[in-house]
């Protein structure tokens, strides 16, 4: 009992952060969104991808998480976009508190739209709000078609699903209709985009959805 009261405690105090967040992301005209996955499903490539296809149309900022390590800061710094790295040390997600320092080293003036890309976990970082507009839940085809069932508040908490390395399905074992349906049976409003982060598949579609959100 004790240690649900903490938990309580705990997530009322990031809920109150991730207010102060939202409320100064709305002030600034900045659309943001928490992209969330296991480690490997190709998270990085996918804000790559994004930040190229919104090259000198839409100012991005770059929030980056991970347990160790800056180097998808030092991947994303390539694109010419502000990023800032941060490293939890062994924490298996980011909280608001980790995110509004963060924003300190931002310019959210001249920025459109804020990328928070998450720690890769699909458990932890489901409960914790970041003051985004929508998380955004990627998985690979390479994970199988399960996922969805294995870890559903992660999909229940997203707006988006992107199934990504859709090139790779004649060569894995995944039902891409099974995983979507898994997927949306726990959120029927889950909007659903197939990926390719390779071929270059599903980016379009991807962004003009995150434009017309912007």
């Amino acid at each position: 009992m004790e240690i649900i009261k903490i938990e309580r405690k705990v997530l009322a105090k990031n809920d109150a952060v991730a207010s102060e967040i939202r409320g100064k992301l709305q002030e600034n005209g900045v659309f943001a969104v928490n992209i969330v996955s296991s480690p490997g499903s190709g998270k990085t490539t996918l804000v790559e991808k994004t930040i190229e296809h919104f090259s000198g149309r839409v100012n991005i900022s770059v929030i980056e998480g991970d347990v160790q390590t800056d180097l998808d800061a030092q991947r994303v710094s390539a694109y010419n976009v502000p990023v800032v790295q941060i490293i939890t040390n062994g924490g298996c997600h980011l909280d608001a508190g980790l995110v509004r320092d963060s924003m300190q080293s931002l310019d959210l003036v001249s920025t459109d739209f804020l990328i928070i890309e998450n720690v890769g976990n699909l458990v932890c970082p489901a409960g914790y709000d970041l003051g985004e507009d929508m998380k955004v839940v990627v998985i690979s085809v390479t994970e199988g078609d399960d996922k969805p069932l294995k870890y559903p508040k992660m999909f229940m908490n997203s707006k988006v699903l992107i199934i990504n390395k859709v090139d790779l399905l004649p060569y894995v074992n995944c039902n891409i209709e099974q995983l979507k349906g898994n997927a949306l049976k726990i959120n029927p409003e889950l909007k659903v985009f197939e990926v390719s982060c390779t071929t270059g598949q599903g980016i379009n579609e991807w962004c003009e959805f995150i434009e017309s959100s912007i």
